[in-house]
């Protein structure tokens, strides 16, 4: 009797445990687990260089160049790995950045971004989104949203941001709040980014940090979140923030870690 009695309360679970499953999954509109041998480019864009001529540095001082390098960026073992070196020869840095302009754009929606970051003064990775424009971008008037940042010097603090033409670092006015999550190097955790007509809200692992509310009375230099966004994930290595303390040259390779992206049009 005790054997049926178990036969069905795990049947019972276990539908219980599918049905919650397929709930969470119904708004699913993209996921990428990286299962494949290589990153798939039909989602994603690998970019090269270090922003010049137009933006050398990227407008921050930063002193990685981005490459394609299996070094620096490569699938591996269900996992997107993100890699910042330094070569003691050229006294440079190497990094990658990867993004889904004009593949995976979207206006709203819940995004997770399963990863574990770097752990050494200088590092500074990021998940973050930019508009996907026809034009050249006009920052901070077209917006910013910076899902996940953190840098190495402050190891633990994970800070989730935006940047309009009102509210940014440049003028010291920039949203922004954060959450100290002691594990965020050895352990995989959910950054998470709630985007909706009238709000924006960071999580991770489901624990909301930072909330940004639309006012009535928001333009365009407050609330410039109407339009199509794309993802951005990289590794930075110094510049005016990440750099701020110097980088630790003896404590790379430095890598970035991506298990799953996945996008759904509302919050599950």
């Amino acid at each position: 009797m005790n054997k049926y009695i178990f036969i069905i309360v795990w049947f019972l679970v276990s539908s219980c445990s599918e049905s919650k499953f397929k709930k969470s999954k119904s708004n699913l509109i993209w996921e990428e687990n990286f299962e494949n041998e290589f990153l798939d480019t039909n989602y994603w864009n690998i970019y090269s260089g270090n922003g010049c001529p137009e933006l050398c540095g990227f407008g921050n001082h930063e002193l990685q160049y981005y490459t394609s390098d299996p070094l620096n960026v490569k699938v591996e073992n269900g996992q997107l790995i993100l890699t910042a070196m330094y070569d003691s020869i050229s006294k440079s840095f190497s990094s990658a950045k990867i993004t889904t302009k004009n593949k995976v754009d979207f206006q709203k929606g819940y995004l997770e971004v399963v990863a574990k970051l770097p752990n050494a003064v200088g590092t500074w990775p990021a998940i973050w989104m930019l508009p996907t424009l026809d034009r050249s971008l006009n920052w901070p008037l077209d917006g910013e949203i910076d899902v996940m940042e953190n840098v190495g010097y402050d190891s633990c603090k994970i800070l989730g941001t935006i940047h309009t033409k009102a509210y940014n670092h440049t003028i010291n006015t920039q949203k922004s709040d954060s959450i100290v999550i002691s594990t965020a190097h050895q352990d995989f955790h959910t950054y998470s980014l709630n985007w909706t007509d009238s709000i924006l809200e960071w999580y991770v692992d489901s624990n909301l940090y930072n909330t940004i509310k639309r006012k009535s009375t928001d333009r365009d230099e407050q609330w410039p979140f109407d339009k199509k966004f794309h993802l951005i994930i990289n590794q930075a290595v110094g510049g005016d923030w990440g750099g701020k303390y110097g980088v630790d040259t003896t404590n790379f390779p430095q890598k970035l870690v991506i298990d799953r992206v996945s996008l759904y049009n509302k919050k599950p």
